[in-house]
């Protein structure tokens, strides 16, 4: 089935229009979060998201194993998001290498789902270059991520303004 990726700044409509994408198909729908409530504000926005899903979702968090949550039952899954998911591995110690493994394996493994699969992720190398190292770590880790999951999705949306344009 369709690996879809949704990319786009934050706030830009990714993750609604990934829900509105997948509401097209019938319950059970998987929803795997990769965020973690960590703090209040992280908390508050959780329960928004899970709301604005409503009935006929299921969640799944998973913030540093995705590919075993594509294992529960469902009949289309969003995947939200990758971005998170690639901070949650670097705070977890992880190295380059591991990170690129593990999109790679991940990405394979959402390609070859028996259902479709809408990824959710940020294009976060779009400003001006970070000051720290760290920072700059991760940001050319997403978009090797990014890279990684475009080239096995049958479809890329690039969301501005909560606007989507197709990419591919």
């Amino acid at each position: 089935m369709p690996l879809v990726l949704i990319t786009g700044g934050a706030r830009s409509g990714k993750s609604a229009f990934a829900q509105r994408r997948a509401e097209e198909f019938p319950s059970p729908r998987l929803y795997i979060a990769t965020g973690e409530a960590g703090d209040d504000e992280m908390r508050e926005r959780i329960a928004r998201h899970r709301q604005a899903r409503g009935a006929g979702w299921q969640t799944a968090e998973s913030p540093t194993d995705p590919t075993a949550a594509l294992a529960t039952p469902a009949n289309v899954v969003v995947l939200d998001c990758l971005t998170l998911w690639v901070s949650n591995l670097l705070l977890a110690g992880h190295d380059d290498d591991a990170i690129s493994a593990a999109a790679a394996a991940l990405a394979d493994s959402c390609a070859a789902a028996a259902v479709p699969i809408y990824a959710v992720t940020n294009e976060v190398g779009l400003g001006i270059v970070p000051e720290h190292a760290v920072a700059r770590r991760f940001r050319d880790l997403a978009g090797r991520v990014n890279q990684t999951f475009g080239a096995r999705a049958v479809e890329v949306w690039l969301l501005v303004a909560g606007q989507p344009l197709r990419i591919k």
